[in-house]
């Protein structure tokens, strides 16, 4: 049965008490999601490298998710690189020009690589060579900086591209979508064809993250289950 993971975003949890967010997850999740800003690329500021080094100490056997949402990858790239996350995922938006080598480094210290489309860019502006080589294509549900936003429902036709462009090509990258994912939209994620699920704020302001991640997770395999039926 296909396999649709849950990446419970950091962003949305208690600034004060993050192991004590993670906990109350209560295990129901696949990866976690560490969303990295820098104040110019977008309007925010985020965790920094002291944090994700904090979080792979703490958390040694976890999938940890991290998204740069960075400008400056020649230098913001190696610091993260050195913390040792399960994946990176860069932006297609960010350095044109650093954007092969970026992702080269990534793959080449062992990571996983992925990369980032903002809502107004297309699908086509990834070439063949970044296709046939990342092992992860993030898209942005809504505009990248802050979380609680609202989900963008054309996101879902570049996620059908990106399954399209897979299937046709033999592609091996996994879908994930990022942005206003909560429990009235997260099937319709799913069916879309996604295969990583990043929620942040629906997740960790609804008072039991443990139950609310279990119930996703029991109603996307029902949904695959039904599916699989037809």
């Amino acid at each position: 049965m296909r396999k649709v993971l849950l990446a419970p975003s950091l962003l949305g949890a208690d600034p004060l008490n993050i192991s004590g967010a993670i906990a109350s997850l209560e295990n129901n999740f696949d990866w976690l999601h560490l969303d990295v800003m820098d104040g110019h690329f977008v309007k925010n500021l985020s965790f920094g490298p002291r944090f994700a080094e904090a979080l792979r100490e703490q958390y040694p056997e976890t999938f940890i998710d991290a998204h740069l949402m960075t400008d400056d990858l020649d230098i913001v790239l190696p610091l993260f690189i050195d913390e040792k996350p399960s994946s990176i995922t860069v932006h297609a938006e960010t350095e044109s020009h650093l954007l092969h080598e970026s992702l080269r480094k990534i793959k080449n210290a062992g990571i996983q690589a992925g990369v980032a489309l903002c809502p107004p860019t297309r699908v086509m502006s990834l070439d063949e060579n970044i296709l046939e080589n990342v092992d992860l294509i993030l898209v942005m549900s809504v505009t990248p900086g802050f979380g609680g936003q609202k989900f963008i429902e054309g996101s879902l036709r570049k996620v059908r591209e990106l399954v399209s462009l897979r299937a046709v090509h033999k592609y091996k990258y996994r879908i994930e979508i990022d942005g206003g994912i909560n429990e009235n939209n997260i099937i319709s994620a799913v069916n879309a064809g996604c295969d990583v699920i990043v929620t942040g704020s629906a997740v960790f302001r609804s008072g039991q993250p443990g139950r609310w991640l279990a119930k996703a997770k029991h109603d996307i395999e029902e949904e695959i289950r039904n599916f699989d039926r037809t």
